[in-house]
């Protein structure tokens, strides 16, 4: 759990062998209502691109809500991921010719983007989301993920938000 993807490092990815970055859209690398992105996202994307590692978005959305979203920062994407299956993550390992071990989903769902990775035999980092407010579509998964974040640091009282991969060793 780290509190937000630009906390992501290339040095740190690198670190951990990751070649690509699967990525959620919404609250993880854009806020939802705002397709437009940051210069913080940017700057991080760049980061990342120079250092030689991908980033393909993965997401639940359509095909037209994800290309406007990510065409200003010409990035690859597989749309209508069916998250938390893992028919998406693993199509995007297959287009892009990778291994479930040189990459790490990134997400700021538990039910969705997480739940995908562990079904895909993916790392995944849960990130907070950008913004506190959720499109109508995602206000359910909140309270349940509630739930079930409550019932996890209950079990794994370490389960906390680090600033980096590499703050805390845990499980």
């Amino acid at each position: 759990m780290v509190t937000n993807i630009y906390d992501l490092t290339p040095a740190d990815l690198k670190a951990q062998g990751i070649r690509a970055v699967l990525t959620d859209l919404d609250n993880t690398l854009i806020a939802w209502n705002n397709p437009d992105g940051t210069p913080e996202l940017r700057h991080w994307l760049n980061l990342l691109e120079l250092a030689g590692i991908r980033v393909i978005v993965v997401s639940n959305n359509s095909r037209q809500r994800v290309d406007r979203a990510v065409a200003p920062f010409k990035l690859p994407y597989i749309h209508r991921a069916l998250k938390p299956l893992s028919w998406g993550l693993k199509r995007a390992l297959t287009r892009w010719h990778l291994r479930r071990d040189e990459v790490v989903m990134v997400g700021d769902q538990l039910l969705t983007d997480v739940w995908a990775a562990h079904n895909s035999g993916i790392r995944s980092v849960l990130v907070k989301p950008l913004i506190q407010s959720d499109a109508w579509v995602t206000k359910g998964n909140r309270f349940l993920e509630k739930i079930v974040m409550w019932r996890l640091r209950h079990v794994y009282p370490e389960l906390t938000w680090q600033e980096d991969l590499n703050e805390r060793k845990t499980h």
